[in-house]
């Protein structure tokens, strides 16, 4: 099975699960819950499912993998933030504004999240490849959410009627390289610092 067919398949688990699927959603919140009390490193399959009051089987046959889990967690903590980011930047008037402010919420909300903050502070190590070499779904997901946004300002605001998506791709991989090692050319616990940054070099690629 295929990088993509895979992608595909986990996201219409993540989507059932938040849709209809009432035992995927409880080992997802089961999951959330072991995986930030615990780490990745101390949590098993079968820690997952006592927690959420299935059995190993039944974790199995849902999500296939513990790494499967873990990009299923971390898929639908995503989406979850996307709807947050929408509401907080939807009254900002251009595509510009919320691209600088979306960055900064963005970096705000993964660093503080008990999950991904969590994570990223005390394994980093871990979560380092379902943010990288393993994260096809989370990386995509994230992508496909700001192309979308970016399409509809073409239309909206006359920007450029090229493929938004490299774009969007660029602007997302260096918000993830900010993650993973904020030492560096801004200040993150500076959000006057993160906006400026924001203003100075991604807003302009809108325009390329």
């Amino acid at each position: 099975m295929g990088t993509d067919t895979n992608d595909a398949w986990l996201a219409q688990a993540v989507a059932r699960s938040e849709a209809t699927d009432r035992t995927a959603r409880r080992i997802l919140d089961g999951a959330l819950e072991q995986f930030t009390l615990l780490g990745l490193r101390r949590s098993s399959v079968d820690d997952v499912a006592r927690r959420a009051g299935v059995s190993r089987v039944t974790v199995f046959r849902r999500f296939r993998s513990k790494d499967k889990l873990v990009e299923a967690v971390l898929l639908r903590e995503n989406s979850r933030f996307f709807r947050r980011l929408d509401a907080t930047v939807a009254a900002l008037p251009t595509m510009e504004e919320r691209v600088v402010e979306g960055f900064v919420v963005a970096l705000r909300h993964t660093r503080a999240h008990p999950l991904f903050g969590g994570l990223l502070r005390l394994e980093p190590e871990l979560v380092l490849p379902y943010l990288t070499v393993q994260g096809g779904s989370s990386l995509s997901a994230t992508v496909t959410y700001l192309t979308g946004h970016l399409r509809r300002a073409q239309q909206t605001e006359g920007r450029p009627g090229e493929d938004p998506q490299p774009v969007a791709e660029l602007m997302v991989r260096v918000a993830v390289s900010f993650l993973l090692n904020p030492v560096g050319c801004i200040e993150m616990d500076d959000e006057d610092e993160v906006r400026a940054f924001a203003r100075r070099y991604l807003a302009p690629l809108l325009d390329a």
